[in-house]
């Protein structure tokens, strides 16, 4: 079992969210955060609420260039990283294909950048977070997990194309990095898993249309939405558990998608 007393985790999309949430939690049990946002100010606000050795840096995922500067950052400034949290993301949602309810003709389509979005923050900005701290893991003989947020969205949910590709692609993603690492013999040292939400009560969910939101709550068989804290809370078991490795794990309240997603 690893402690997390001491250990160091890297955290993009920190400023809010499972992020914030889950770098709260690692500070309260004694470790240390490198805090990564593109929101300069709402990092520095986020720096302001957080109490232990935290330090932040303004990063965009998408950036080879940042995503270098911030391992390096881990590295220089507390010697070692021990969680990789790539927790930086978006959602745009919106049919592929939108049609006429008169005629039943195509009157809209989703726009390239629309997709392409969403594909470079959730996925690329993953895969250049994921790259960079491991380098630096590697190189310097670091011990940890690097932890990936993949969704029920994952398995399918109509309206979000970009939104539901990235997060199948983190499913598959710890496989991946798991078998690359075992030829390499460092999957004893370095491990790779996901957690996959459904819906969490998120300051934008929250603040959504309370109808909606009520519709929302009412397909979790919990009766309630996922806290952030329980979400990070489940990284932390995790991290501690090494023989937790390769896999995804849902924390749903029990929710299932119907075949109209």
């Amino acid at each position: 079992m690893l402690e997390i007393n001491d250990a160091v985790a890297v955290i993009t999309g920190g400023s809010g969210g499972i992020g914030m949430a889950l770098a709260e939690y690692w500070l309260a049990k004694g470790g240390k955060v490198v805090l990564a946002d593109v929101d300069e100010d709402a990092l520095a606000r986020a720096k302001e609420q957080l109490v232990g050795d935290v330090v932040t840096v303004v990063c965009d995922v998408t950036s080879e260039e940042d995503c270098g500067k911030l391992a390096d950052t881990a590295i220089e400034t507390f010697g070692q990283i021990n969680l990789v949290a790539p927790f930086a993301g978006i959602i745009m949602d919106g049919l592929v294909l939108s049609t006429d309810r008169e005629t039943g003709k195509v009157n809209k389509k989703m726009p390239l950048d629309r997709f392409q979005k969403v594909i470079d923050i959730n996925l690329t900005g993953v895969f250049l977070t994921l790259r960079e701290c491991a380098e630096r893991m590697i190189n310097n003989n670091c011990m940890g997990l690097i932890c990936l947020v993949s969704s029920t969205g994952s398995l399918g949910t109509a309206g979000q194309i970009n939104y539901s590709s990235t997060k199948a692609a983190m499913a598959v993603i710890p496989k991946v990095i798991t078998a690359e690492f075992f030829r390499r013999g460092l999957s004893d040292k370095i491990r790779c898993a996901a957690v996959a939400p459904g819906y969490v009560g998120t300051a934008m969910v929250r603040n959504m249309d309370q109808k909606a939101l009520e519709k929302i709550v009412g397909e979790v068989p919990i009766g309630r939405l996922i806290e952030p804290e329980e979400v990070a809370s489940l990284v932390g078991e995790i991290y501690r558990n090494e023989a937790l490795a390769g896999e995804t794990y849902f924390i749903h309240g029990g929710l299932r998608l119907g075949s109209r997603g």
